[in-house]
């Protein structure tokens, strides 16, 4: 989490007169928590939605009378409940009793952004926990976790350590989760909340975002609706193993509890040390999910992303092009082909190394391999240079292989479990780095920064992590430390990644995990993007996207065109289609440009330069999601408009040629000015005549209220006629 600085400190003084209960409420622009704080008892959560204008005695006189929810429930009295925090005190007491230890304190920093602070403590026990909620104004988000002290002289066990818990109410509650698998990331599941509880775990170690995700909306009128209704959004801002439990009585309370997976995971927390939870971000909107996806987006652009409010550059990555079969000539090809497309970014990647000609051998030994490249990076980053293109390089840094000779030097380094046969991954020999040895992370940062340093020219890093943790063991923590293994890891990989932004803040780094095995925002604060999914087929790609549009932002999303068959699926999609999925995300190539024909070649070069006019537009602008691929309507649909609502691009993708189906072919848009009028124009236009309203203008107010009409099949030549149809617009203020 990025900390605030302390530009302006003060109690907090806004508060209800009279002794108790007292209200502190936590505001943004649009939504507000509001807690209930009695002289003596731990502050309970009391609301959370809308700004409530006029007198706050109104919540505290509309509450359900004689409920009391705690804002962070504790383990002890009354343990039939579910609790966030569960200790075990030096003589064994398993009880927590915490009342409010002095008053709320604030700090504001010069964006605006207000750090509220609450300190409590145990009545008996030398144990002190911190509640913090940063309010973003701006973004409409409030991060919010704990930070918990040993106060005494002697070590207490934090058995369980969960960064928030979220009350709420509703007799109708969705729950909105995504889901899937490699080569399927992004899957959305609606669900409806009943008596009981739902569990979203993720238990990889390394990657934590294939199987699960630790983002939920949950909207609390019905059925989830992108424009209409009342829907909370919570994001766990962690990388390492985590656990989300929605617990629902049979009244329609609920509690949303998250953070770190307590499964193998105890701390033993020493005198005088402070344990700090990962932040959980929430947002609101009255108005739909849609509303807070745009909220997130704006929020992770601006606090949770490196670069994340700059456009990047169009770049080719080799892989799929020539998998690990790279050489000078091949390279120096690829980047002359995407320079003369009119990208601005090539990318190496695997197999530039030791002797790596497959996935079994040399990670972590980092030399270049002179067989494919003789002339070493440099002579690559001057090949770019003569091209006008950007270079990048693809690493794993944080695995090696059994083959290694870095593993035959330093066995001690990767993770293993005492007196157990080591368990091997990937290509049969991939191990994992133990990142809580310090050692291991100065090798890390030692082999990047002398990558980037000696190599000046390298724009960007592809940062892959191909394994799990595969068995639970550190060489390097003692016994009684064990279970700390997997939360010391991913301190260890952060303490890395800054120690190298440090140093080279202005490289551009993708968080690469077998595909999109690390989509999360405690990861991305030091990355740019994260790749989406291994499978770039153009169709599939359609709902990974989408699913990941609900809480990460598109300048976040690695989206690139491959060949056909395409390489997963083996799946023949025609390449307008497979340009305009790409361009509704961070647009790139995957793809060897030599074997496509001249036709292919000159398309691409027009969609690139297109996609160049509007690339502001779609990485950072406000995204509104219209007709869903999980809705099985034949269409998908959806649009960005730019923040001065002056600019907006369009797309409607035909996926169902079935004639029996029903076909959206009319799409109402959102986002625009009504008082606007816009100029439409088609990008990527194959038909043989334009589309009846191309160069025409139109009210914003008309687009929102109709649509357009989309013609549902290309008009083309009989023997040039496919069974796929998209369409980009581009609507310009006038």
């Amino acid at each position: 989490m990025k900390k605030i600085p302390a530009l302006l400190a003060f109690s907090v003084t806004f508060l209800m007169s009279g002794a108790t209960p007292r209200l502190l409420p936590m505001t943004t622009f649009n939504s507000q928590i509001i807690l209930k704080l009695d002289s003596a008892a731990a502050p309970s959560l009391l609301y959370f939605g809308p700004v409530v204008k006029g007198d706050l005695n109104q919540v505290l006189d509309a509450a359900p009378e004689g409920e009391n929810t705690p804002a962070y429930p504790v383990y002890g009295n009354y343990p039939e409940g579910e609790s966030a925090l569960s200790v075990t005190m030096p003589d064994g007491n398993m009880t927590l009793d915490l009342i409010r230890a002095g008053e709320p304190e604030s700090v504001v920093d010069n964006n605006g952004n207000t750090l509220t602070t609450i300190p409590l403590a145990d009545r008996h026990y030398p144990v002190s926990v911190t509640l913090n909620y940063l309010a973003f104004p701006k973004e409409d988000v409030i991060e919010t976790w704990v930070d918990i002290t040993n106060n005494g002289k002697k070590p207490v066990i934090l058995d369980r350590f969960e960064s928030a818990c979220l009350p709420f109410r509703s007799t109708d509650a969705w729950l909105t989760s995504l889901y899937g698998t490699w080569a399927n990331e992004g899957r959305v599941n609606n669900e409806k909340l009943t008596p009981g509880m739902k569990v979203i775990q993720n238990k990889d170690g390394v990657r934590n975002s294939h199987t699960s995700h630790a983002e939920v909306m949950l909207s609390l009128d019905g059925k989830p609706s992108e424009t209409s209704g009342r829907v909370i959004g919570a994001a766990l801002l962690y990388g390492g193993n985590y656990r989300l439990r929605v617990v629902t009585d049979d009244h329609g309370r609920h509690q949303l509890f998250a953070g770190i997976h307590p499964d193998e995971s105890s701390w033993k927390l020493m005198p005088g040390e402070t344990f700090s939870t990962p932040a959980v971000a929430l947002t609101y909107s009255n108005t739909g999910m849609g509303a807070v996806s745009r909220n997130f987006h704006r929020w992770g652009r601006q606090y949770h992303l490196a670069h994340g409010t700059e456009v990047n550059p169009i770049l080719l990555n080799s892989w799929e092009g020539v998998y690990f079969n790279i050489d000078e000539p091949k390279m120096a090809a690829m980047m002359q082909d995407i320079a003369d497309m009119g990208g601005e970014l090539f990318v190496m990647d695997d197999g530039w190394f030791g002797q790596r000609d497959d996935d079994s051998s040399s990670l972590g030994d980092w030399e270049v391999d002179t067989r494919k490249l003789p002339h070493g990076i440099k002579g690559l980053t001057d090949e770019a240079r003569k091209r006008g293109v950007k270079f990048g390089i693809w690493v794993e840094p944080e695995m090696t292989n059994s083959n290694a000779r870095l593993y035959k030097e330093h066995p001690d380094w990767v993770i293993k479990a005492a007196n157990r046969d080591i368990v091997e991954g990937r290509g049969g020999t991939q191990l994992v780095l133990d990142l809580a040895n310090p050692k291991v992370q100065d090798f890390i940062v030692n082999m990047v920064d002398t990558l980037l340093t000696n190599n000046p020219e390298i724009a960007y890093v592809k940062w892959d992590a191909n394994a799990p943790v595969m068995q639970h063991g550190s060489q390097y923590l003692s016994a009684d430390r064990q279970s700390e293994m997997s939360i010391r890891y991913h301190r260890g990989l952060t303490s890395v990644m800054e120690r190298i932004r440090a140093k080279h803040p202005d490289v551009a780094i993708q968080a690469c995990a077998s595909g999109g095995g690390r989509a999360n925002y405690g990861i991305l604060d030091n990355f740019d993007e994260f790749w989406v999914s291994d499978n770039t087929d153009a169709f599939q790609r359609l709902g990974a996207q989408w699913g990941l549009s609900y809480f990460f932002p598109a300048v976040a999303m690695g989206s690139h065109i491959s060949a056909v068959p395409n390489h997963t699926t083996f799946r023949v999609v025609p390449l307008k289609f497979r340009c305009d999925v790409a361009m509704t995300g961070r647009l790139g190539m995957e793809i060897q440009p030599r074997d496509m024909t001249q036709q292919e070649r000159d398309f691409c070069k027009g969609a690139i330069e297109a996609y160049k006019g509007f690339r502001d537009v779609v990485q950072l602008g406000d995204l509104y999601r219209l007709v869903s691929p999980f809705d099985n309507r034949g269409v998908v649909s959806l649009m960005y408009v730019s923040p001065a609502k002056d600019k907006s691009v369009f797309y409607w993708f035909r996926t169902n040629n079935d004639y029996s189906a029903p076909l959206v072919t009319r799409v109402p848009m959102e986002g625009l000015d009504p008082d606007a009028s816009y100029k439409v124009t088609e990008i990527n236009a194959i038909d043989l005549k334009p589309l009846p309203y191309e160069g025409k203008v139109f009210t914003g107010r008309f687009l929102i209220d109709n649509g357009l009409e989309m013609r549902p099949s290309h008009d083309l030549e009989w023997g040039e006629k496919v069974d796929y149809c998209s369409r980009i617009l581009l609507l310009e203020k006038q």
